[in-house]
């Protein structure tokens, strides 16, 4: 008897480690590389509770990102705003110790779930000081080179990548139809096609997909690579008057021919997320729109990665914001936003979404779409097995190479709208040798302006705010040892006078904005620039540099000017406008957007039928 209890036990005991081996293989199942990534993805998804599936669909900003935070509500993403650093100046160490400990946080949940830490570095590392920063794209949209744009990404992506961040959000693909819209900088071109064509830079961030790769799936291929985002979804550069978060008026085709084009590409390119606009279409806000999420986005273009909404923009859903929030949230989820960028109210998101999806107003297939999207993302961005910051990147910010890469880009994207005051009497280029020469304007010496909005503070600064070369210390480091270079902010018409300049050089432009902060009906020069060009052009031969992020009005002022050039906003290597004004590279920018003669024409875009620019889409004179 006792044998055979003994026998009994034995077998039972047996079945119980057997059970436990199966338990741990299954366990196991989404955490094994080898695994193909729906199983893995299949397999994470089964296990989860609905707090951990919406704790996924929840993107928070870095400040509110504890530990606990993190474990606690299961947060699928941290981010960092405009402006939202660890410290001044933080260094790449100081950057990769706060993802690291954030991500730490998540990885001590239930299911070790890595978040995904994303950042704005649209034109370089931006938000980093210390980081290349690169020309605007209306800047990258003039040198109608994709290869070039390949390269930024790449070399993007390594600073990224330094600071321990894995995600951007960035590349802006909006065609902008009006240069009064405070984004129009961010706009490659007013042309569809060049903005298309431009997406070559996701697989500068992203890698280049295999040839055999699913369409629509997302891609990244290794960990010198980031996550990007194409946005924002869809017509944001088609508002009515150019106002931000505005209306885009149009059919259905003309939104598909012009702004949806580049979506086209970005998705076959294996973009990983897709970034919905605050804008509306014909009256509907874009984040409500299930049609052009769901059915045209999702199932018509075959998009597999994830959908985010921008900054608090199911807020905006209402008129005022949060004035129904539970409606914003039904509606938004339910139109296919499947990460929200919260980026604080993350306890009322959460709890309000859990209580909809409970009392039937919002479905599980709707949480398990979401869910299942983001967890894709991250599966194919290695996180699972590499989820903290590799330290051996953190040499590649701001390196030589790079901002060699971005004097380059500089050099591609100038302008060149007028040279010499008749064709047999060009003033480009500069002789590096003239005993004296004159340097004014508030943007000759003002490395925040020469960089515009988006760096290191989100509205942008002024000043020497991060570390780069301004437009007159490439100036001084271009000339003749024996040439003197005189810089004087605001001139009057008498200063310039009897002094002996040879030449002048003006630098004018905008302040930094962004977004609706740069909204503007007038488009005149700002900062007394016009006044400037008067004072000195009046009496020395010069050249005019327009720092700006779109045309402005420039008509009465080219008769006064020997040489033109429209500099757009070209970032921390002001080198590259030196290398090509003094001739040791010729010009060759072409316009990316069409240069009006008043704002009244506005909106004016190539092929209207009331088409009379000063200078059309496409024009750009050239140097030897």
């Amino acid at each position: 008897m006792a044998s055979r209890m003994d026998s009994g036990l034995c077998l039972l005991l047996l079945l119980v480690v057997l059970c436990k081996c199966v338990e741990a293989t299954e366990h196991l199942k989404y955490k094994n590389p080898s695994q193909p990534i729906t199983a893995r993805v299949e397999d994470l998804l089964r296990r989860m509770t609905l707090e951990e599936k919406i704790g996924q669909m929840a993107q928070i900003e870095r400040t509110l990102a504890t530990p606990d935070v993190m474990k606690n509500y299961y947060i699928g993403s941290v981010l960092s705003g405009g402006g939202s650093v660890p410290e001044p100046k933080a260094s790449p160490a100081t950057w990769m110790n706060m993802v690291n400990e954030i991500q730490k946080g998540a990885m001590s949940t239930r299911l070790q779930i890595p978040m995904i830490y994303g950042i704005d570095a649209v034109h370089g590392h931006n938000n980093v000081y210390g980081a290349t920063i690169f020309p605007h794209n209306v800047g990258l949209g003039a040198t109608r080179d994709p290869d070039l744009a390949r390269r930024i990404g790449a070399a993007t992506a390594l600073e990224v990548r330094a600071t321990g961040i894995p995600y951007t959000f960035a590349p802006c693909v909006a065609v902008c139809r009006d240069p009064r819209w405070g984004r129009c900088y961010e706009s490659y071109s007013e042309d569809p096609q060049i903005v298309k064509a431009m997406t070559e830079i996701i697989v500068g961030l992203q890698g280049q997909p295999p040839a055999n790769s699913i369409k629509g799936m997302p891609f990244l291929a290794g960990q010198s690579n980031v996550a990007a985002c194409a946005k924002h979804f869809v017509g944001d550069g088609g508002t009515t008057n150019g106002i931000d978060e505005n209306n885009t008026v149009s059919s259905f085709k003309r939104l598909v021919n012009t702004h949806m084009t580049p979506y086209f590409d970005a998705i076959e390119k294996g973009v990983s997320t897709i970034m919905i606009s605050y804008s509306s279409w014909n009256g509907v806000k874009m984040h409500t729109n299930r049609f052009l999420i769901s059915h045209v986005l999702k199932k018509q273009l075959g998009f597999k990665g994830f959908v985010i909404s921008d900054w608090e923009a199911i807020d905006r859903i209402t008129s005022p914001p949060d004035a129904n929030y539970s409606l914003s949230i039904l509606e938004s989820v339910g139109a296919g936003i499947d990460m929200v960028m919260l980026p604080y109210n993350f306890t009322y998101f959460m709890g309000n979404l859990t209580s909809q999806v409970k009392g039937g107003f919002i479905s599980m297939n709707r949480i398990n779409d979401a869910v299942r999207r983001i967890l894709r993302v991250k599966f194919t961005m290695g996180l699972f097995e590499q989820p903290l910051a590799d330290p051996s990147l953190a040499n590649q910010l701001g390196s030589k190479e790079h901002r060699e890469l971005a004097r380059e880009v500089v050099r591609k994207s100038l302008v060149l709208l007028k040279n010499g005051k008749s064709m047999n009497n060009p003033l480009l280029p500069l002789d590096k040798s003239d005993s004296k020469i004159l340097v004014v304007g508030t943007h000759a010496h003002n490395l925040g302006y020469q960089c515009g909005g988006w760096t290191i503070e989100w509205q942008g600064l002024s000043g020497n705010s991060t570390i780069g070369t301004t437009i007159l210390e490439a100036i001084k480091l271009a000339v003749s040892s024996s040439t003197k270079v005189v810089y004087k902010k605001n001139p009057d018409a008498d200063y310039v006078k009897g002094k002996g300049f040879s030449y002048a050089i003006v630098v004018v432009g905008e302040a930094p904005y962004a977004e609706y902060y740069g909204d503007n009906l007038n488009l005149t020069i700002p900062l007394g620039g016009g006044d400037t060009i008067k004072n000195v052009c009046g009496s020395l031969k010069c050249l005019v540099i327009l720092i700006s992020g779109r045309p402005l009005v420039i008509k009465t002022y080219l008769p006064l000017v020997d040489a033109f050039v429209a500099a757009w906003l070209p970032g921390t290597e002001g080198q590259g406008v030196t290398d090509v004004i003094f001739g040791d590279y010729g010009f060759q920018g072409k316009l990316p957007r069409t240069w009006f003669k008043s704002v009244d024409q506005l909106p004016m875009n190539v092929g209207d039928k009331h088409y009379d620019p000063l200078f059309p889409l496409g024009f750009g004179l050239t140097t030897l």
